[in-house]
């Protein structure tokens, strides 16, 4: 694939784009799961997550992914939890290095009817397993974290 080098990087050529993601989570018998969703080309496990909404502040975006990709509704804490990098295939052969902000997005409803239904899976993992699940390793380590404190979440209850 074709990948702009580093140097490229400090003269503002191909420079990183900013995306906006959603750790979808909930608590389930006293434990903290995380929703994974399936991508639409590959089928890997990842987080809901996308470019920014222009009439959206950047939690906002983070949660209009989320609704978009997997059907969930809730608000986004509006500090960032982590970041993470990854490269995304625009055209074969054609690579947009991407670094996407994560918000908390506790889920209060989940809904079987949603806009990108029929291109996406959608499952829950404790957040140790999900971890195991994802590809990127920074949004792993991010999960594996999350694992070992779940205190890294909002305790205030999800609005919906």
């Amino acid at each position: 694939m074709n990948r702009p080098d580093s140097n490229a990087f400090r003269d503002g050529q191909d420079s990183p784009s900013g995306q906006f993601g959603a750790l979808c989570w909930r608590k389930h018998r006293g434990h903290v799961q995380v929703l994974l969703i399936t991508s639409r080309d590959t089928g890997r496990w990842i987080i809901p997550k996308g470019w920014p909404h222009p009439d959206k502040s950047a939690s906002g975006s983070a949660a209009a992914e989320a609704w978009e990709e997997a059907g969930v509704e809730g608000v986004a804490d509006e500090a960032p939890i982590g970041l993470y990098s990854y490269d995304k295939v625009l055209r074969p052969g054609v690579v947009q290095p991407c670094i996407v902000s994560v918000f908390a997005l506790r889920v209060a409803r989940l809904r079987r009817r949603f806009p990108e239904r029929r291109e996406r899976r959608r499952k829950w993992f404790d957040a140790a397993r999900a971890a195991r699940k994802v590809a990127e390793p920074e949004l792993r380590a991010l999960l594996l974290e999350l694992s070992e404190n779940a205190g890294l979440l909002s305790p205030r209850p999800a609005e919906g």
